[in-house]
């Protein structure tokens, strides 16, 4: 089993506060890559067990509104820090996933955007990529 990283934020923040943005690594689970599609969005935390809980949304609908990535992991957010019901929710080994940066509030900031290009390169999705690491809705 894979834990989380320092940086990783513990527990489901509330309105505002700090969670991780992630990506599915190259190599995970056929189970989680099933469930994140068309360059989703993916925010969350780590669990006292050494999970994390990563809240998505991959815009199944085609909604207008969430074709850019950045606005995928702002949804995906909104329902974490509300604790909205959802069924695009995933607790997973950390094995699965790469975090790429943070989200709080309406600010993103990705350490890291190679891993991202991957991502959305391998869902057809790189059209929705951000155009730098500071992201402010």
């Amino acid at each position: 089993m894979s834990t989380y990283g320092r940086d990783t934020p513990i527990d489901r923040p509330g309105p505002g506060g700090r969670a991780a943005v992630f990506v599915p690594r190259t190599d995970a689970e056929e189970t989680v890559i099933e469930l994140l599609k068309n360059g989703s969005g993916m925010v969350g935390f780590g669990n006292p067990d050494g999970s994390v809980t990563v809240y998505f949304e991959n815009n199944k609908f085609n909604d207008a509104a969430l074709l850019s990535w950045q606005n995928k992991v702002f949804k995906a957010y909104d329902r974490m820090v509300k604790g909205s019901p959802t069924v695009n929710k995933l607790s997973c080994d950390m094995g699965n996933l790469e975090q790429i940066g943070l989200i709080e509030g309406p600010e993103i900031q990705l350490t890291s955007m190679a891993p991202l290009t991957d991502w959305l390169a391998r869902t057809n999705a790189l059209a929705s990529a951000p155009e730098g690491p500071s992201i402010h809705a």
